[in-house]
């Protein structure tokens, strides 16, 4: 939508993604556990960037390619809920933030590509199973949302807290690793299902 905005935001958000990986590399970059995603924030001046990852079986309860009418129906109303981005993580009304961009994207990958170095023995095992499930699922085993969002806020300095609608949106989804980039440093958090709320004082 606002092109100015595209380039900034896109290096927001990869230096974001660049310090939560550096922030738990005990974690494998390519496997995803299911109910458990990512989530990079980033502020600069009036803008607040903030991109998701979330294994797609936490958003529409399976990973395998839509190909049932139930299936792409279940697929359309999680893109449209996903655009929803100041319904599924809230900011303090106090900021001013309103929605400006957001771009959902479903990405599948094949199970022996998706793990990182080191994982040989679970990738020769996944294509295995490749094997035996090609002809029922096709050959994506595993599917990841990614969404981005870019927000104009008034008064940035006055996210206390964001309150994530998220996990009553998408009941499967229970925790997300949280990296934050904000003006006074770095911060990583989890914020779980029985506990929706991050608090954000004196980061911003």
């Amino acid at each position: 939508m606002k092109m100015l905005r595209t380039i900034p935001l896109a290096a927001l958000l990869s230096a974001c993604a660049a310090s939560a990986s550096q922030a738990d590399e005990h974690r494998q970059l390519g496997a995803h556990v299911h109910g458990h995603g990512k989530l990079n924030i980033a502020v600069e001046k009036n803008v607040l960037a903030i991109e998701l990852e979330a294994p797609g079986a936490d958003i529409v309860g399976f990973e395998h390619e839509a190909a049932t009418a139930e299936d792409k129906t279940k697929l359309e109303k999680a893109k449209a809920t996903l655009e929803k981005g100041l319904e599924l993580f809230t900011p303090d009304s106090a900021a001013g933030c309103k929605q400006t961009s957001v771009k959902v994207a479903l990405e599948a990958e094949h199970e022996d590509e998706a793990e990182g170095k080191g994982k040989e023995e679970h990738a020769a095992k996944a294509k295995d199973q490749k094997d035996d499930h090609d002809h029922e699922e096709g050959e994506h085993h595993h599917s990841e949302f990614h969404v981005e969002y870019a927000f104009e806020c008034a008064a940035p300095d006055k996210i206390t807290n964001l309150t994530f609608g998220y996990f009553k949106a998408f009941p499967n989804a229970q925790e997300l690793d949280v990296s934050v980039i904000a003006p006074k440093g770095q911060s990583s958090y989890e914020v779980k299902k029985d506990k929706p709320k991050l608090e954000l004082k004196g980061v911003m």
